[in-house]
């Protein structure tokens, strides 16, 4: 994948921005999320949900409730359309994050784990 770090430095930015149409504009339409925040939050009883519509949605109620949101890099790796993102989340959780990308170079799937959670 070529500038996989412009990739990775413009993810981090826009999620620090906060601006949610920002954000979802780097998810494929029918994007698949799963990651534990989704049941621990309460927002779902499973951790994985569907679509750019529902995971907005749960995104604005993530943000609502994580003000100071600010993600730090510390390092990424890339394979076949696809790059994990290793970096400091909310409260000071370790995140890593897989994202694969479609043939538009949108992220069509998710894949986030922590430490600690």
């Amino acid at each position: 994948m070529e500038n996989v770090y412009n990739f990775v430095k413009d993810w981090i930015r826009v999620w620090n921005s906060r601006d949610i149409s920002a954000i979802l504009s780097h998810y494929a339409d029918d994007v698949e999320v799963t990651s534990p925040m989704i049941r621990i939050s309460g927002y779902s009883g499973s951790s994985t949900i569907k679509g750019k519509d529902e995971v907005g949605r749960y995104w604005k109620e993530a943000l609502k409730k994580f003000p100071d949101l600010n993600f730090e890099l510390i390092d990424y790796t890339s394979g076949e359309n696809c790059v994990t993102i290793f970096y400091i989340s909310v409260s000071d959780l370790l995140a890593m994050e897989t994202l694969w990308l479609d043939e538009n170079r949108k992220i069509k799937k998710v894949n986030v784990c922590y430490r600690p959670i």
